[in-house]
């Protein structure tokens, strides 16, 4: 079964390579989507894939990278956006 899933990170996870990692991450799992940083300094995270992966993608977040403090992570099931390939950051 795939889903989408668009969590919003929160925390230290800006300049400290969360999105960078993630997507490391996400294409170990094979998910696509992306990480984005926004304004707020939370961290957009759009994970789409096989049920699995995505829940092993999200638990990640979690953690993040070796000089993330993450605080919190909301995630919500989301359309699969069209035309999305790969995973990338922004």
């Amino acid at each position: 079964m795939t889903v989408c899933v668009r969590c919003l990170v929160s925390g230290k996870v800006q300049g400290v390579w969360f999105r960078g990692a993630t997507r490391d991450q996400a294409r170990r799992l094979g998910v696509e989507g992306w990480a984005v940083n926004l304004r707020d300094g939370r961290v957009e995270v759009l994970a789409a894939g096989p049920q699995a992966a995505v829940d092993a993608l999200r638990a990640w977040l979690w953690r993040g990278p070796d000089l993330a403090l993450v605080a919190d992570v909301e995630c919500e099931p989301i359309p699969r956006p069209p035309g999305l390939s790969g995973f990338v950051t922004g």
